[in-house]
């Protein structure tokens, strides 16, 4: 029996820029989280954002905005932030 296939994650340009600037123990636990995405794109501990479309996660101080194509099988991450006013903008 084939095992389910996971969703593919795509880190949009933003994304990877703001990565670049994180610390790496923090950075560690970001890229654990970002992973566990393809296999549960909608943890327990996932909020769907009013704002804007998509979900976001925490890890640590910092928070990973997404979308989900479900069809595609598709995660797209648009930020990571440290937690703040302008997080969500």
């Amino acid at each position: 029996m084939a095992k389910p296939q996971g969703y593919q994650i795509i880190l949009e340009k933003r994304a990877k820029k703001e990565a670049e600037n994180i610390p790496p123990l923090q950075r560690h636990r970001i890229d654990k989280a970002i992973s566990s995405l393809s296999v549960n794109p909608r943890p327990v501990s996932c909020k769907k954002i009013t704002q804007k479309e998509g979900y976001r996660i925490r890890a640590g101080n910092y928070r990973i905005l997404y979308t989900i194509d479900d069809k595609a099988k598709i995660i797209v991450i648009y930020r990571i932030k440290v937690k703040g006013k302008d997080t969500y903008k």
